[in-house]
Formats: structure tokens, C-alpha cells, sequence
């Protein structure tokens, strides 16, 4: 007996020195800051009020398929043309479907695949109440847009399209998404044209116009004409990461900037649920409704199984030599921590994200009354595919879980497949890491899966190279902005993001 515990304590102290010894000879990336003090934003008081009177357009895309009033994006395209004359005179520009814009600056030598920039010009509404007055027309006759209503006046510290310049910051819907990304490639183009800096490769802006509903109109179409002319770019730059001020990623003590590599598919799910009907005094053993609960129980009990997928685990060789000792320990020893790291992974909402695809059960509908028995219910679930997991496996799951009870399933909006992942050992990458210490010199920089859909992912079919990050600098507070009230954006990020872009286009064949 005695031996037999020396056994096994023998090998409990070589299995705690192996864990150990890959602990600490795992190869988790170094972070290198670059120039120690980085870039300095000079404040540029031409560039914050261009961005300003952009933000004053209301260039809302509400509804399905880009049914919405096109008034304010005549206005905002005749904007960039009286603010970017340079720009208009010195590149081919065209309109793709009349609101899309495309411009193109030549390069020097023609042989070399171009780049493209992405963002788009259309916003999300500025609060609910503002919701409400859109099915009322929120333009006058004379074009004009409506004051914002009370209600949403009040969760915001300034007006949501009065493009103010106050605190250090540009107040409005669109600083963040997208604007202010918008307004930094044009400024960064009309420096490089006013220097008269030749790139060795063209390089593309585009802009969608219906990205907040879905991009058909615009991204789609634009991709479409980029194809038929035979583009091929080595590398598409839109949103999709930020720099993740520090704190804002639980154990790590310094910025993040995180970059989107792929992106989650989409299903949503329409589950028609029948039973019989009748008057609540005489029910069923078992109502529609009921049934209906059991279905939504079992998805959200018996979940897609999780997956350390190779782009989450590039992530967290990234950042993982940041982390604490009991992360690093199970990041390294995943041959045998896997189960654990999955497990914790899965308790919380952002990295159960990462690593599985998502349900998220988001409608229901039942009877008008409350004595009466609807004889059908149905419930709408939404799932983001993660990379790796397909359309047809869901469909599978979904069967799985209506196993047993009679229901119609009907897919709604748009079904996507996750993207494809773009490498992160090319040129393209690279730059986005050099640009991040240009004006970030400690942040650590690593690519990222985003969790909503953006642009980006319609350009598969003109580029392998797609990466979705813009250089902000954004603390948890101004990320809840984002599609919610007071948006803003600061000078000094403004600034930085010009300047990020310009390095870019300027650096990317040295």
C-alpha cells in the first residue's frame, strides 16, 4: 500500500512539474512596445469641424433592405464634395447604386494588388422614442429634420445630430460608428494628395450607406462592381475591433487592441409551435405555449458545443503572458486543462462568445387574451455561428431540440455562414500592428473574433485579406454609446486615427 502511494504521489509530482515546465516555456507572444512615446495628436480644428458638420446630416437607415428616406445622404454626398475638393479632383470617384461611393487613388506601380478602406455613411436611430417618430416621416416638407423628440434629448448631454464640440470631444450619432472612421480616411487622403506622396499601390475608399440593416444595397453591390471589374485587393481594412482601454479585459493590465479576423454567421430562427386552442377555463394538459417553453428549455440547456477554434487560440497565445499565473496555466496545458479552460470560458457572456456558437432566444408571440388559449405560438431564436460550425449543423441542432413536437421552422433575415479567417501572417496584418504602436507603443495588439456583422464580410469575394479594426482607444462606458445614447468621440482619438490611417496608406510597400 505503501508503495502504491509513492506511485502515485511520483506521479503527481511529475505531472505538476510537467504543467509547470509548459507553463513557463510556453511561447505566449511577447509584447514589444514600439516608439516609447508614440505619436502625439496635434489637434487639427478644420479636420473636428468637417467631422462635426458631417455628424449634423441624419443619414439614419431604418427599416428592411434600405427602405428609408435617401434626402439627408443627397445632402451628406454633396458635404464630402464641398469639404474634399483635393480628394474629388485628385482620384477616379464613382457612386455605386447612387448613394455608395467608391474613390481611387492611383499608385505608382499598377502590377501590385490594391488596398481598400471601408466604412459607411448610414447611423442607427438616436434612441427609441426617435424610433417611434420614423414610422411618421421625421423629415418636414422642406427636408429638414424634425428636433429631436424630449425624450431622447434628455439621454444625451447634447442634441444626437448637432455635431457639438464640447469637452475635449465631438458629440453625435455616428462619431463612433461610423463617421468618425468615414471623415478620418477622407482626411488622411486629402493629406496624402496635399503632399503630393505617391503610394506604390492604388488605394480604395468605400463607402456603404446600409450597413446598420443588412449592407444589400450598398457593400454588396459595391463588392459586386469591384468584382466585375476584376479587382483583386491584398488587403480590406473596415470596423469590427477596437484598443480596449486597460482594464476593460479582466486580468490584463495594459491597453488591447483587438483585431477582427472573421466574423460570426447569423441564423435567426422563426419556431411555429401548435396545440389546441380554446378558453383558459377548460385547457390542455398540455398548451401550445407549454410545449413552446419545453423547446426554448432545451435550446438554451443543451447548447453548441464550445471550441477552442485556432483564431481564439492565437488570441490567447497573445495575450496569455499578460494574464495571471492559474490563465497561463491552463492556456499552456491545454492537453489536459481543456475541459477547465472551456468551462470557465462558458460562465461568462463575453468569452462563452468566443468559443461557441450563441443562442439567443429574442421574441415571442402567443394569444391576444388572457383567457385565451392561442392553438399556435411561436418564438424567434438567433444564433452566431462560430467559425467552423456550419448553417446545416444548426438546422440540425434546431430539429433536435422540436424533436417529438409539431412545429414549422421558417429562417428570417438574412442566413449566414461565420466568415472565412483571415491570416495573420501577412503584410496586411503586420501593418495594422506597426500602425497600433505608431500612436499605442504599449497597447498589445492581437487578432480577435467579432461577434456582430459588419461590411466587411461581403468582400470575400474580392480579397483573403480582410481585417476588421479601428484604431480608438475606448473605455467600457464609450463602447455602451455605440448604438445607444451619447455618443461621442474624443479629439485626441480623432486625431490618432487620422494619423494611424495616413501611416498606413503611406507605409504599407516599406
Amino acid at each position: 500500500m505503501k508503495k502504491f502511494l509513492l506511485v502515485i504521489l511520483g506521479i503527481l509530482v511529475i505531472l505538476v512539474a510537467v504543467l509547470l515546465i509548459k507553463t513557463y516555456t510556453y511561447p505566449f507572444k511577447k509584447n514589444t512596445a514600439g516608439n516609447s512615446e508614440g505619436w502625439k495628436p496635434v489637434k487639427n480644428d478644420s479636420a473636428v469641424m468637417r467631422l462635426s458638420g458631417g455628424i449634423k446630416i441624419p443619414t439614419v437607415s431604418t427599416g428592411s433592405l434600405g427602405e428609408f428616406n435617401y434626402t439627408p445622404f443627397d445632402h451628406f454626398k454633396e458635404y464630402l464634395k464641398t469639404s474634399y475638393p483635393l480628394v474629388y479632383q485628385n482620384t477616379e470617384n464613382n457612386e455605386v447604386n447612387t448613394h455608395a461611393l467608391v474613390f481611387r487613388l492611383k499608385g505608382s506601380d499598377p502590377s501590385l494588388e490594391p488596398i481598400l478602406f471601408l466604412s459607411h455613411i448610414d447611423v442607427v436611430p438616436p434612441g427609441d422614442a426617435d424610433v417611434k417618430n420614423k414610422e411618421q416621416n421625421i423629415f418636414r416638407p422642406d427636408d429638414q429634420p424634425l428636433p429631436p423628440v424630449s425624450k431622447v434629448a434628455e439621454d444625451w448631454d447634447f442634441e444626437p445630430f448637432s455635431g457639438t464640440v464640447a469637452n475635449g470631444r465631438i458629440y453625435g450619432r455616428g462619431a463612433i460608428d461610423m463617421k468618425g472612421m468615414l471623415f478620418s480616411l477622407m482626411e488622411s487622403m486629402n493629406m496624402m494628395v496635399k503632399s503630393k506622396k505617391i503610394p506604390k499601390r492604388d488605394i480604395y475608399l468605400a463607402f456603404g450607406f446600409d450597413e446598420e440593416v443588412g449592407g444589400q444595397k450598398g457593400a454588396i453591390q459595391i463588392a459586386d462592381y469591384f468584382k466585375k471589374k476584376g479587382l483583386k485587393f491584398d488587403a480590406v481594412y473596415d470596423e469590427g475591433g477596437l484598443i480596449m482601454q486597460k482594464g476593460n479585459v479582466a486580468g490584463i493590465d495594459s491597453d488591447v487592441a483587438v483585431v477582427g479576423c472573421a466574423e460570426k454567421g447569423f441564423l435567426s430562427a422563426k419556431i411555429k409551435v401548435k396545440g389546441l386552442g380554446g378558453h383558459s377555463s377548460m385547457p390542455p394538459m398540455e398548451s401550445a405555449i407549454g410545449k413552446a417553453a419545453v423547446i426554448m428549455q432545451r435550446l438554451e440547456d443543451h447548447q453548441m458545443k464550445p471550441n477552442i477554434t485556432p483564431l481564439i487560440k492565437e488570441f490567447f497565445d497573445n495575450i496569455g503572458g499578460a494574464m495571471p499565473f492559474s490563465n497561463r496555466l491552463a492556456i499552456a496545458n491545454q492537453w489536459l486543462l481543456k475541459p477547465v479552460l472551456l468551462s470557465q470560458l462558458t460562465k461568462n457572456n463575453t468569452t462563452n462568445a468566443l468559443v461557441r456558437t450563441t443562442t439567443a432566444l429574442t421574441m415571442m408571440k402567443g394569444s391576444d387574451g388572457t383567457n385565451v388559449l392561442s392553438p399556435e405560438v411561436e418564438f424567434v431564436v438567433n444564433f452566431r455561428l462560430l467559425p467552423g460550425n456550419t448553417a446545416k449543423e444548426v438546422r440540425e441542432h434546431i430539429a433536435k431540440a422540436t424533436e417529438g413536437f409539431d412545429v414549422e421552422v421558417e429562417e428570417i433575415d438574412n442566413t449566414r455562414e461565420a466568415s472565412a479567417v483571415s491570416p495573420t501572417n501577412t503584410k496586411a496584418y503586420q501593418l495594422i500592428e506597426a500602425g497600433v504602436k505608431e500612436i499605442n507603443p504599449g497597447a498589445i495588439v492581437t487578432p480577435y473574433l467579432t461577434m456582430a456583422g459588419t461590411d466587411a464580410y461581403k468582400y470575400q469575394i474580392v480579397s483573403k485579406n480582410i481585417y476588421r479594426f479601428m484604431p480608438v482607444k475606448i473605455n467600457s462606458s464609450e463602447q455602451q454609446s455605440i448604438h445607444s445614447t451619447n455618443e461621442y468621440i474624443s479629439i485626441e482619438n480623432y486625431m490618432k486615427m487620422i494619423h494611424y490611417f495616413e501611416y498606413m496608406m503611406m507605409n504599407y510597400d516599406k
